[in-house]
């Protein structure tokens, strides 16, 4: 697997877990993703007297599946009969998985949950290897078939014989629903799902310039403007609004004025230590940044706490203004599924409705289907909430126009508010439903 997605900061779910028992009893697991049930299967094993060395789900999906063999197999004298172990496994858990498991005899099984949320990729290679990986750029070079490991479906590879079979868990197919910060963030720029992620962000940076050019020329006359982006993620799209507003006719320049000093995400982790990080991480780079007017483009803006420490930064340096384009609608749902976005009061989106006077709460509430100038509000609070001169949010449905996989390939639901799993679901309506109470919200503006 190509990454180890992590509910919480802690680095051993980034390794392979694995039970330590001898023989055919020995498993080994690699997981991308989460559980969204992981604390009713965790006290369920746990109750039953098993103990945990971690808070990571991929210990704890293996001690669910070696539980189950146990009970099914191991205690009869019987061989484990890999489809029905997984149907079970698939049955049980609620969240996006994608993992690799290796048995003491060198079996090793492919499996990737019925929801499809995080992506599995396979290829045999023409020379007689088979790969796996989270992403199908890992087999860029490489002569072979490949092809995507649809969800609800294992691949059992042979230790002994190297064959390799796929089956599939459930009687109904399950389409391929992956997590729209796949496409927007997570996944490398070469992914190509009918088109590469990098194709996908430019054009969304395209539309952003169509959306920013009318407020610019309003704003800033004939004062020249610095695009600029985050590092690593958001280079595509500030390429596509370039190019977008310069073909308009606007005095752009195209120049990176942020540099990291670490390598680690700030995305995941705990509040004082990803504000601790973003400190170290983000530095400006040594350029003349006096009197600019700089549109900065990034992907999404989830809490705020970065785009607001880099608008500071640029601030301090000598920028006039800082713009904010972003690649994506508002975030509006916390998302369980391996991303580390568990609460709704961290979210921009949340902190600027507890704001608003209780009329446009209530518009708000229709999240992607908000009217446009209930957006401009949402962006021009938010933006005062980061020191900047201006936020400037993808539409929803212009995001869904330039997905590939448009409603029906990719989970919306950090827009939407619905949740691609029943427990995720579950979990969302009632993170919402206190978020209102605690504001004595009126029911009847939920509706």
């Amino acid at each position: 697997m190509c990454r180890g997605t992590r509910r919480e900061q802690d680095e051993s779910d980034v390794q392979p877990a694995n039970n330590d028992k001898a023989g055919f009893r020995h498993l080994a697991i690699s997981l991308d993703g989460a559980l969204v049930n992981a604390d009713e299967l965790r006290e369920e094993l746990l109750v039953q007297g098993h103990r945990f060395d971690s808070e990571t789900d991929a210990e704890l999906l293996l001690k669910l599946i070696e539980r189950t063999c146990e009970d099914d197999y191991w205690r009869h004298g019987l061989p484990v009969n890999q489809e029905r172990l997984f149907r079970e496994i698939d049955n049980r858990i609620d969240g996006a998985v994608s993992a690799l498991l290796l048995d003491g005899e060198g079996n090793l099984i492919a499996f990737r949950n019925r929801y499809g949320l995080r992506p599995l990729e396979f290829m045999q290679t023409d020379d007689g290897f088979l790969l796996f990986a989270s992403e199908n750029c890992a087999f860029a070079g490489l002569q072979g078939k490949a092809e995507e490991i649809l969800p609800g479906h294992i691949k059992y590879v042979n230790g002994k014989t190297g064959v390799c079979l796929d089956h599939s868990l459930c009687d109904a197919r399950h389409n391929t629903r992956l997590c729209a910060y796949e496409t927007l963030y997570l996944g490398s720029p070469n992914t190509s799902k009918r088109q590469s992620n990098l194709e996908t962000r430019y054009n969304i940076g395209v539309a952003l310039g169509t959306i920013i050019a009318p407020r610019l020329a309003a704003e800033l006359g004939s004062a020249p403007v610095i695009v600029s982006s985050m590092p690593r993620t958001g280079g595509p799209y500030a390429d596509g609004l370039f190019a977008s507003l310069a073909e308009g006719g606007a005095i752009v320049q195209r120049h990176e004025l942020i540099a990291t000093q670490l390598s680690q995400r700030t995305l995941i982790g705990f509040v004082g230590e990803r504000k601790s990080l973003i400190a170290q991480k983000y530095r400006v780079a040594e350029k003349d940044v006096t009197d600019s007017t700089i549109i900065m483009a990034d992907e999404a803006l989830i809490r705020g706490d970065t785009s607001r420490a880099v608008t500071n930064m640029l601030l301090a340096a000598g920028a006039k203004a800082v713009h904010w384009a972003i690649g994506s609608p508002p975030i509006v749902a916390p998302n369980y599924y391996g991303m580390g976005i568990d609460t709704m009061d961290e979210l921009a989106f949340w902190q600027t409705w507890k704001t608003l006077p209780p009329e446009q709460r209530k518009q708000s509430l229709r999240f992607h289907n908000i009217e446009p100038q209930m957006l401009r509000i949402i962006e021009s609070t938010i933006a005062v909430s980061i020191n900047a001169a201006a936020i400037t949010y993808l539409p929803f449905q212009v995001l869904v126009s330039l997905l590939p996989q448009g409603h029906d390939g990719i989970d919306l639901s950090p827009f939407t508010f619905e949740m691609p799993t029943p427990a995720g679901q579950k979990r969302a309506n009632k993170n919402l439903n206190k978020l209102i109470a605690d504001l004595s919200f009126p029911e009847s503006a939920v509706a």
